[in-house]
């Protein structure tokens, strides 16, 4: 049986992480898309297959990779290492339920972008299901871990969850700076996660962007996401802010 919101919610933010952490330790990896997951081996997906391993859940992959020696972190000090564990859990306190709401909640872009691009890769009839039975959980996992007091209603709610992830990617321009990436010249986890959640909220065409709007006055941020794009995707970046 499908998960929860990991199965695609978050798969938003899961999939590209992983994409990129197999480019920076140059992990041979192969993508394969499947419309649907009860074909996959454990009927969940992100999924790591190599020869007879199957492997699912995205820190099990990760380490597994790690264990092969495609490490990102190898010139990493022990306080970079520290600094990557609090910085990951900070996007996944403060972004991730934004990031949710944005794709999955928010009504004008799920109706008009999300809902419509998961139901054409989905097969009918679960393309008639899937997609609302995952907004309604991204919404309840909103809900269970930000909904109680001082904040009782969803629009109380919904304000803070934007204010809280606001204020995360002006510390995450902030700890950027000018640098390539978080940690000087080679690109490591935390570049990986930060790419992961960003690269979404900044290229897909939302009709509400009060998130979106906010990463792109954060220029180093949105640089940081066409470097990458442009060098590890090879997608061509023509106005420094959409592929060509």
């Amino acid at each position: 049986r499908p998960r929860g919101p990991p199965f695609l919610a978050e798969a938003t933010a899961t999939l590209p992480r992983l994409q990129a952490y197999a480019k920076f330790s140059g992990a041979p990896l192969t993508v394969n898309a499947i419309n649907n997951c009860w074909r996959a081996p454990k009927g969940e997906v992100p999924i790591l297959i190599s020869e007879d391993t199957v492997i699912s859940q995205p820190a099990k992959i990760l380490n597994f990779l790690r264990k092969q020696k495609y490490n990102a972190d190898y010139e990493l000090s022990a306080k970079q290492g520290a600094d990557t564990l609090a910085y990951i859990a900070l996007l996944e306190e403060k972004l991730l339920p934004a990031l949710l709401h944005t794709f999955w909640v928010e009504a004008e872009n799920y109706c008009s972008v999300t809902k419509p691009w998961f139901a054409s890769r989905i097969p009918f009839p679960l393309s008639l299901y899937l997609p609302g039975k995952m907004s309604r959980e991204a919404l309840n996992r909103i809900l269970l871990t930000r909904a109680g007091p001082p904040l009782y209603s969803l629009t109380e709610v919904e304000a803070q969850i934007y204010r809280d992830a606001k204020e995360c990617l002006n510390l995450l321009s902030k700890r950027l700076g000018t640098s390539q990436f978080f940690f000087g010249n080679r690109p490591s986890t935390l570049d990986a996660f930060v790419f992961g959640f960003l690269a979404p909220l900044y290229k897909v065409c939302f009709p509400r962007v009060q998130l979106q709007e906010h990463l792109k006055q954060l220029p180093n941020l949105c640089r940081f996401c066409d470097d990458i794009l442009s060098c590890y995707f090879r997608l061509a970046v023509s106005d420094g802010r959409q592929p060509s």
